[in-house]
């Protein structure tokens, strides 16, 4: 896990591959429930598939979930009611795609290796999110919360 100051970008229509305009990043307040990390996997799935992504759909949506799980089930109980929110934004670039979550807590993503991890209930959404993409890491923001993020390749195939 890395901890950087690696920007999210801006919201803003920007030329797409072939020249053609379209946003290139997209972003939705993720209800703080069961719900609400429903609706951003499925949120996940239909951009990458309006952005012709939908080959990394399924990693995209099983990342997007570990990470708005984490917020919803660690950030938001510990926050005030009236700062409780959690943010979902994707981002593509030329040859990878950026996903983020948004959420009110100061702690840090644990990622804590251990041997029985499989058998537990909890603590695998991490390491599912190291598998699944390049890199990913946590950034604070202050003056409180954090986004924590994964970029994951555009290309449809990992093997050269």
């Amino acid at each position: 896990m890395h901890h950087t100051s690696r920007p999210f970008g801006a919201v803003s229509p920007e030329p797409a591959e072939g020249g053609a305009a379209g946003p290139v990043s997209a972003a939705l307040r993720i209800m703080t429930s069961e719900e609400g990390v429903a609706q951003a996997r499925a949120f996940t799935q239909d951009t990458l598939r309006d952005w012709s992504l939908d080959h990394r759909g399924d990693d995209a949506a099983l990342v997007v979930t570990e990470l708005a799980a984490n917020a919803v089930v660690h950030a938001v109980p510990q926050a005030p009611a009236d700062h409780a929110e959690v943010w979902l934004g994707l981002s593509r670039g030329s040859d990878h795609l950026m996903l983020a979550v948004s959420d009110p807590g100061a702690t840090p993503p644990v990622y804590a290796p251990h041997g029985t991890f499989a058998l537990e209930e909890h603590g695998r959404g991490l390491f599912i999110v190291d598998a699944l993409s390049e890199e990913w890491g946590w950034t604070p923001c202050p003056p409180a919360g954090k986004t924590v993020w994964a970029r994951l390749s555009t290309s449809s195939s990992l093997l050269p």
